[in-house]
């Protein structure tokens, strides 16, 4: 499997993990605009590598993964909020910020990389 294979199947990881998170959660206003918004956020990651993966220049390719790079950090963010108001368990709440936060930073790494080469 390819680092591009693998990365792909760990975005989609991330994005059925949030939404194993999030399916029981109770009903209240404040929980379900933030689960709504996470969804949204979490599932976009993924979408916007796969993108990435099929860009039709250097900078069109930045502009996806940095699309992919800014919906993992507000995914980051939503987890922190759910997890404030104890929606999330403790445990749960951890694992999906630090996989939130690796996959954000492998994205970071990678604009880097490609910014730097011409």
């Amino acid at each position: 499997m390819t680092t591009e294979e693998q990365f792909r199947e760990r975005t989609k990881n991330f994005a059925l993990a949030v939404l194993r998170a999030v399916e029981n959660v109770p009903g209240s206003l404040a929980g379900n605009v933030l689960v709504k918004q996470l969804i949204r956020s979490a599932t976009s990651v993924g979408a916007n590598y796969r993108a990435a993966c099929h860009a039709r220049s250097k900078p069109d390719f930045i502009a996806k993964l940095s699309i992919a790079q800014e919906e993992c950090d507000e995914s980051v963010y939503w987890i922190e909020l759910l997890g404030a108001m104890n929606i999330l368990n403790t445990d749960e709440s951890l694992s999906l910020r630090n996989e939130g936060r690796e996959i954000t930073a492998m994205l970071t790494s990678s604009i880097k990389t490609a910014r730097s080469h011409p």
